[in-house]
Order: C-alpha cells, then sequence, then structure tokens
C-alpha cells in the first residue's frame, strides 16, 4: 500500500452532538455521516481544553497546552522543542497545506512572516483576528487572505455588513453569496491546493489540514441555509438557567456578559436554529472535497480525520460558548476514516482527546514522532479496543477563574477555583448533566477519587498554579458582583 494522503478537517465550535451520526434525530449532515460510516465514530471525544488557541495547539502538538504554550486561554505561541503536525509529516517526505482558521499566534504583521509552524503552504481566515490586530480599518492586503479574496470578487467589508461580531448570538444570514461565505472560501481553496498538488507534487503524499470558522458565531449561515431549520423544531437546550447556580461561576459571568438573561426561550431556538444552518452548510463543503477525493481517485487512499477545537452551550443551562466542562462544550466529533487500514461503520467509547489526533494520524500513515507526546494513539481503539485511558483530564482559563475537569467511563467531576465549586455527574445515567450530585451528597468516594487525580496530574505535570499544598486552591469571588451585561464582549468587528 502506498503512503496514503492526511486530510484533516476541523470545524470551529461544533458540538459533538450535532450531527446526524452522532443521533440528533433533526440536522441533516449526509457527508459527515458517511465519513462515519467509512470509518470510526468516538462518542467520548474532549478536548483537552474548551478555548480555541489552546485546543488547536493541542491538535498540532500531541500535548497538553500547559506543555506546549504554558497557557489555558486565547494565547501563547507555541514552545520550540515540540513536536508540530506539519513539520512531522514534511519530514516524512509530505507536501503540507493549511486552509482556513489555524489561530496560530501571534499573529504577524503585514509583511512580516507568517506564523504557521512548519506549513509549506497556507491561506487563512482567522475570522478577522488579524485584522483587528493588525488593519482594523481593513485598507491592507495580505493581511488575511479570506479578505483580500472579498475584495477581488467586490465583496470587500460585506463579510461583517450585518453588524454582528465573533461572540455575539444575534441571528441572521450573511449578507454574502452562498459562493462567498468563510466556509465555501475554506472548500474552495482546499479544492485548488489539492488540484495544484496534483498537477505539480503528484509523486508525493499530501497533508492538508481544512479548517472551517464555523459554526462558531456569529451565526449567520448564507441564503437559504439561514432558514433550513424551523426554530421549532430543533431540539432545545439541555437544562433551565436555574441550574448555574451550583455549576462552575465562571459560565454564570459569562451567560450574563453575552446578555443571556436578555433572551427569550424563542430567542434562543433562532439561534440555534442558525447554528445548525451553518452546520448543514459545512457539510456540504466537506462533500464538496470528498466528491473530488472520489472522482480523482485519491479516496481509498487518504486517511480523513474530521473534528473541532470545542463545541457550544448553545443555551444549555442558559449559558453559551465554550470554557467550560459541560458536555456542549467539551464535547467534540471526531470522526477517523482509514481505508485499507482501519474498519468501517463502528462506534468507540473510548476517552479520547483532541492531543490523541496526531500520534494517531502519524500512527495511521507509518510516520515517526520526534518526541513522546501527552496524547494517545488511537488505533487500538480503532480497531475495537477502548481502553485508550482511564481518566481523561481537561483544564481550562487562568487563576483565579481555572477550572479542572477528571472524566471515566461513567463518572464526571469539575472542580473551579472560583468558592471551590465541585460537579459530579453520573454521565452514563443523566448525558446531558442535568443533575449535579455534589449538593446532594452522592457518590463522595468518587468525587474524592477524581479530585486526587486533578491533583495528581497537575503535580506531574507542573501545573503549580492550581495546587495549594496538596490540594487544589480556592478562591474566594463576589460572583454576582460581575454578572451585568457587558456589549464590549461581544466582540463585534465593523470591516
Amino acid at each position: 500500500m502506498s503512503q496514503p494522503n492526511v486530510l484533516l478537517i476541523t470545524a470551529d465550535q461544533m458540538r459533538a452532538d450535532a450531527m446526524g451520526c452522532a443521533g440528533n434525530p433533526v440536522i441533516r449532515t449526509p457527508n459527515l455521516d458517511a465519513l462515519a460510516a467509512s470509518g470510526v465514530l468516538f462518542r467520548r471525544a474532549q478536548t483537552p481544553c474548551p478555548i480555541c488557541v489552546p485546543a488547536r495547539a493541542s491538535i498540532t502538538t500531541g500535548n497538553y497546552p500547559t506543555k506546549c504554550t504554558g497557557h489555558k486561554t486565547n494565547h501563547g505561541a507555541i514552545r520550540d522543542g515540540q513536536c508540530k503536525i506539519a513539520e512531522v509529516f514534511n519530514a516524512a517526505g509530505y507536501r503540507s497545506y493549511a486552509l482556513g482558521k489555524l489561530h496560530y499566534v501571534p499573529y504577524a504583521k503585514p509583511g512580516q512572516p507568517r506564523t504557521l509552524n512548519g506549513f509549506q503552504y497556507a491561506e487563512l481566515m482567522e475570522s478577522g483576528r488579524i485584522l483587528k490586530t493588525h488593519d482594523p480599518e481593513g485598507r491592507l492586503r495580505g493581511v488575511e487572505d479570506y479578505f483580500d479574496y472579498l475584495a477581488d470578487v467586490g465583496w470587500r467589508g460585506y463579510s461583517r455588513a450585518h453588524a454582528l461580531g465573533n461572540n455575539d448570538m444575534h441571528p441572521a444570514a450573511t449578507p454574502l453569496p452562498q459562493e462567498h461565505a468563510p466556509d465555501a472560501w475554506v472548500a474552495a481553496r482546499t479544492l485548488a491546493a489539492l488540484r495544484r498538488h496534483a498537477e505539480q507534487d503528484g509523486d508525493k503524499p499530501f497533508f492538508a489540514w481544512m479548517s472551517f470558522p464555523k459554526p462558531h458565531s456569529p451565526y449567520d449561515p448564507p441564503q437559504p441555509y439561514d432558514r433550513l431549520y424551523d426554530p421549532r423544531r430543533v431540539p432545545p437546550p439541555f437544562g433551565t438557567r436555574d441550574m448555574l447556580a451550583d455549576r462552575n461561576p465562571h459560565m454564570r459571568i459569562s451567560a450574563f456578559r453575552h446578555g443571556m438573561n436578555f433572551y427569550s426561550p424563542e430567542a434562543v431556538q433562532v439561534f440555534r436554529a442558525h447554528y445548525y444552518g451553518l452546520v448543514t452548510f459545512q457539510d456540504a463543503m466537506i462533500g464538496r472535497v470528498m466528491d473530488f477525493l472520489r472522482q480523482t481517485g485519491q479516496a481509498e487512499n487518504t486517511i480523513v480525520l474530521y473534528t473541532a477545537d470545542h463545541g457550544d452551550l448553545i443555551g444549555d443551562y442558559g449559558g453559551c460558548f465554550k470554557c467550560n466542562f459541560q458536555v456542549g462544550s467539551v464535547g467534540v466529533p471526531l470522526i477517523v476514516s482509514a481505508p485499507g487500514r482501519a474498519p468501517s461503520g463502528r462506534s468507540s467509547d473510548a476517552l479520547a482527546g483532541l492531543q490523541d489526533v496526531l500520534p494517531t494520524l502519524a500512527s495511521l500513515a507509518g510516520v515517526s514522532l520526534p518526541y513522546p507526546t501527552d496524547g494517545k494513539d488511537l488505533t487500538s481503539a480503532l480497531h475495537g479496543d477502548d481502553r485508550v485511558r482511564e481518566v481523561y483530564i481537561a483544564h481550562c482559563l487562568h487563576s483565579p477563574w481555572q477550572s479542572y475537569m477528571a472524566s471515566d467511563a461513567r463518572w464526571k467531576y469539575i472542580y473551579s477555583e472560583t468558592n471551590g465549586v465541585e460537579e459530579l455527574y453520573d454521565v452514563l445515567n443523566d448525558p446531558q448533566e442535568l443533575r449535579n450530585l455534589i449538593p446532594e451528597g452522592v457518590a463522595p468516594d468518587v468525587a474524592r477519587r477524581l479530585r486526587r487525580e486533578i491533583v495528581r496530574w497537575c503535580a506531574e505535570n507542573g501545573d503549580t498554579e492550581m495546587l495549594d499544598g496538596n490540594d487544589l486552591k480556592r478562591t474566594e469571588m463576589k460572583v454576582e458582583e460581575l454578572c451585568h451585561f457587558q456589549p464590549t464582549s461581544l466582540g463585534w468587528r465593523w470591516y
């Protein structure tokens, strides 16, 4: 068997349950469903940090953010001495391509080398983040390739002409025609790169990262996808707002700062319907690329992995977005299709994570890693052995807002430094995490055991920020004083 191509597909802020193959009864994802039918769907996949930059650093390096960047927030360049996914495949004779959103920091000024961490070719769409940093009025070229493209096709400045920002939940169709929407551009540039690769480097395998910026807010699918789902038929959020009282305090603050208390239940249903529209549009764009691989005879020799950096609560428990360990935020889709190298049509309950992406792809492609990684090779799980790890650890944010999660085959324990809030969920019997067992005093031995796992992990991995001696740090905060609406947090962009 010849050296396989590798196509890594990622979404931004994509819930694990927003796929038909994951059991969603409403959403239409025929191409993701077909990909799962051709490979293995991991039902318990999670992100090691439910924030964009650290999660993508883990995908890139196979390590936890505390090790590869030193940050648990949207900061931190990848350190030297780390495996870097593009460099690993470059060294094995691959040509590497990055199309779409990398979210690698620091962002370079126009005319300076971009932060690409080894990718030999890249076209970037960072949802305006580089523009905000270096060209807020959008006057320059060479800042973000997508915005240069919009100028070339006569739609300069219209990507945000609906006046919605990156962290704004108001739903609206994008002003752009469907063919110029962000995910359409990512798919089109991926196809162009693969065609060029076949013409110029067809004797080499490709490693391509097709990284979609959606369904991250703003929830603005192109027409007619904004009307594809009847909001009255979209499944409602898990739980109610009063459930935030005994959960991570940061969730309550975030909900207020993003104005969740101003949204009626019907308004929440509308932005959930728009979120679904974004997912289905992305699915169609994935279908374009998969069709190309089939039509050019490359599908049988291409490993495809689909995942996301983190999920989105989209209203669960009256909350929003990510930065927490509830299932809608920490759970991610993970599908691995490797024709001839892994079985098809099965699912796995292995405790998998984004740090496993690099070692798994390297193993399937027969590529060696220059350094050991925190991540695990999931190939045994592809073949039916789900004993990848006994406990999965995840972390998020810095003191005093930092929190940790430890989950095993049945239980999930969450600890928040802020006020020392604890949560425990029986995820087998309560998959929507509606009942925090800590206030009820249920299974205290389980909570203690998983808490000790977090303490042990922090000590072994040098995260002393979370430790107070031999236990977890606790900082008292007056949370209610911070629960007020801050429109500046919506991330509005005017270019």
